[in-house]
């Protein structure tokens, strides 16, 4: 037999990852999240169990989703159903607990961003996952996006040469700052322990590290714009929220030979025109858009002598990555359980490991102290 038969049939005789769901919230449930577009890979999941301390949601979500042992805690599922991995969608500041009891399970792990919420957590999630030969995969699942895997392809060829810095966007207006509303109350996000920069900073910090690398060095401004904030539309419209995590941060990573770039981690962008992602090179720009207008591709390069002795933008046709991209809007938060089982049967490392995640938490951590402190500070992880 073939080597490509044997893997074919290899294929066909793998069962599905037997999944355990932890948090029956909005990430679980609502129209983007993990179970309503686990239908898309059923040969890939199956989703056995959910846990959540209000149980009666993860009920909810049980019946909607046909699921069949419901629980009110981790350790209740991790006892009473047979399980090959864990998605654990429980707030921020539950991540490094909760990540650290299933991996102890033996269970393979997807885990809502960030990986953790201190540096002693995020080195055991590592350390134990490789000691047991586990596959962790830590969201946001950006650097698996055609438009990113083709920039980091071009920036591998040298299309715009040394990238000599970047602008990165990352954020929105917060949870309640849109007259379209929240759908739960957004109080939580503006509370020490969560904030925009573990929010929404996190994004940009995995895109532009999947793009340049391990970042060495960072420095940062951060602060409160307003001591409250009232949520502008949804069920819970004119609610006054007391803010206490800095909700407007910007900071500056180096990944050494004058290489930077400048991030956001802030609940104070309402729009934009710009795109999402800028990296400027010796010669020429490569830029990723968010949002494209219709006909647009996701990506722009501007390059030095595109003709002999003209510069000027190029976009060819032939990337592809529209319809590319297309699969992954479908999965949604999904991806990250496509991804693992993708990982897990295959035996190769995780795009989304959890050595990237442990090089964004340090980031984020570093930042907070920057601000604080005043200071340049080094990073000693890596990925």
């Amino acid at each position: 037999m073939s080597q490509q038969g044997a893997e074919e049939l290899g294929a066909q005789e793998r069962s599905p990852l037997r999944i355990g769901v932890l948090g029956a919230g909005m990430i679980a449930t609502t129209g983007y999240g993990v179970l309503p577009n686990l239908k898309w890979i059923p040969e890939k999941a199956t989703v056995v169990a959910i846990a959540d301390p209000v149980v009666e949601r993860a009920r909810e979500a049980a019946k909607e989703f046909g699921i069949p042992d419901v629980y009110s805690t981790l350790d209740a599922m991790l006892e009473g159903s047979e399980l090959d991995a864990v998605v654990n969608l429980t707030p921020i500041t539950f991540h490094g607990d909760t990540s650290l009891k299933i991996l102890r399970a033996g269970k393979h792990l997807a885990t809502e961003k960030p990986l953790a919420t201190t540096m002693e957590d995020a080195d055991a999630i590592v350390e134990i996952a490789a000691a047991q030969g586990l596959t962790v995969v830590c969201s946001p699942p950006d650097a698996l996006f055609p438009a990113y895997q083709e920039a980091r392809r071009l920036l591998d060829e040298g299309t715009i040469g040394k990238v000599t810095f970047a602008r990165v966007r990352s954020s929105h207006a917060g949870p309640g700052g849109s007259p379209f509303g929240w759908p739960a109350d957004p109080t939580w996000f503006y509370q020490l322990g969560s904030g925009p920069l573990l929010d929404m900073g996190v994004y940009g910090i995995h895109e532009i590290t999947a793009l340049l690398g391990p970042a060495e060095r960072v420095v940062a401004f951060s602060g409160i714009t307003e001591a409250t904030r009232v949520v502008r539309g949804g069920p819970f419209a004119g609610k006054t929220i007391d803010v206490t995590a800095d909700d407007n941060t910007l900071f500056m990573l180096d990944f050494g030979g004058a290489t930077f770039a400048v991030v956001d981690g802030t609940f104070n962008v309402h729009a934009a025109k710009s795109p999402k992602i800028e990296m400027f090179g010796r010669r020429g720009v490569l830029n990723i858009r968010d949002g494209s207008a219709a006909g647009d591709g996701p990506l722009e390069v501007y390059r030095t002598d595109a003709l002999p002795g003209l510069d000027g933008w190029v976009t060819p046709g032939g990337w592809g990555l529209s319809g590319r991209q297309e699969w992954f809007d479908k999965l949604n938060r999904a991806v990250l359980v496509d991804h693992l089982v993708d990982s897990v049967w295959s035996g190769q490392r995780a795009v989304l490991s959890a050595e990237h995640g442990r090089h964004a938490l340090e980031i984020m951590l570093k930042v907070a102290e920057s601000a604080r402190t005043g200071q340049a500070l080094d990073l000693s992880t890596t990925f």
